[in-house]
């Protein structure tokens, strides 16, 4: 059990890191806190999908690889960025992910690409995802840096502000978790507003990485478990928070700027299906055709179909079909076995 107190707000709190035990395994609070987060994340996201246009089953389909794969880029990212003074000459250690070290900027980074290859997989624009998923990103940092309260970890330098937080060793620090779950808790009720007067495709998700890469930047300076950029004095997510910003801030300039708003990329998601072209001579111009001209208006007008559907003729022109191909007499010769039916009369 250990205390952590905050004198000046009048708040003192007794802290563990262990739940429970389940069957002999200790169950932390800082796994239930993450969960609870991410929990609720995917619930707000689920709620959203109407408002973005996404099919539910797109997003709990892309979740289902993207958070295998971001506790897997956490993991990694951190590996990286400590492996020579912690993992160097013990490699085994870098598999024991509970024993603490992860970072979000990696789970971020394999998040974004992994939403990216789903996206060209099942067509889907990329940025409507990404505008969707940040916003339950929001809540997941939000919740899940109380994690690091418990654990007494992610805190600043010593502080004697009326809100400094004395750890169970007497420390009076700076509670960098507060300030950073406040800045996201503040992020995300701004764009949660502002998401349903987006612009553009992808705004959403620029905005996110400005706004947390400006606060996570300036939070970043005040700790002191920053990982730094192999060996030298730069803290990689101080860094990383404020190239990430700069670039943001720049896009949305030119988006801003220089680009009209598109309310049909908006209101629908999904790219026109791909038509595969066909391997034998005329088929092959028509194909093509289809594919580059024709296909997207049609997939768009009339949703999902192919190429087959849509170049079929009326129906009830068997008969001039059957003419055409052979299968009955021409016209001429149907006129003259009428006529001879006539005279054997």
């Amino acid at each position: 059990m250990n205390t952590i107190s905050f004198p000046g707000l009048g708040i003192s709190v007794d802290v563990k890191r262990i739940a429970f035990s389940l069957f002999g395994l200790d169950i932390y609070w800082y796994g239930i806190i993450i969960a609870l987060g991410f929990l609720l994340a995917v619930i707000y996201c689920n709620y959203r999908t109407k408002d973005f246009g996404i099919k539910k089953d797109d997003l709990l389909d892309m979740l289902i690889f993207a958070v295998p794969l971001a506790i897997i880029g956490a993991r990694a990212y951190y590996v990286l960025f400590m492996y020579d003074e912690y993992y160097y000459g013990n490699p085994q250690l870098m598999f024991q992910i509970w024993d603490g070290g992860v970072a979000i900027y990696g789970a971020i980074i394999v998040g974004v690409l992994t939403v990216l290859v789903f996206c060209l997989i099942k067509r889907i624009r990329v940025g409507t995802m990404l505008d969707l998923c940040v916003l339950g990103l929001l809540i997941g940092q939000a919740i899940g840096r109380w994690g690091n309260f418990v654990n007494q970890e992610a805190y600043g330098t010593a502080t004697n502000l009326p809100w400094a937080m004395v750890l169970s060793n007497g420390a009076s620090v700076h509670p960098c978790f507060l300030y950073e779950s406040l800045w996201n808790v503040v992020g995300f009720l701004i764009l949660h507003f502002y998401s349903k007067k987006r612009r553009y495709s992808g705004e959403i998700f620029l905005i996110y990485t400005a706004w947390y890469g400006f606060g996570r930047g300036l939070i970043e300076g005040l700790r002191t478990d920053s990982l730094y950029l192999f060996g030298t004095g730069l803290r990689v997510s101080q860094f990383f928070g404020f190239f990430t910003c700069i670039v943001a801030l720049g896009i949305l300039v030119y988006l801003y700027l220089f680009r009209e708003q598109d309310p049909e990329a908006l209101a629908n998601p999904y790219l026109p299906k791909r038509v595969p072209k066909s391997k034998s001579g005329d088929d092959e111009e028509l194909n093509e055709e289809y594919e580059d001209d024709a296909a997207p208006e049609y997939v768009g007008l009339a949703g999902e179909g192919d190429a087959a559907d849509y170049m079929k003729g009326d129906e009830g022109s068997d008969e001039d079909d059957a003419a055409f191909y052979g299968d009955e007499p021409a016209a001429e010769e149907k006129q003259s076995a009428d006529s001879a039916q006539e005279e054997q009369k």
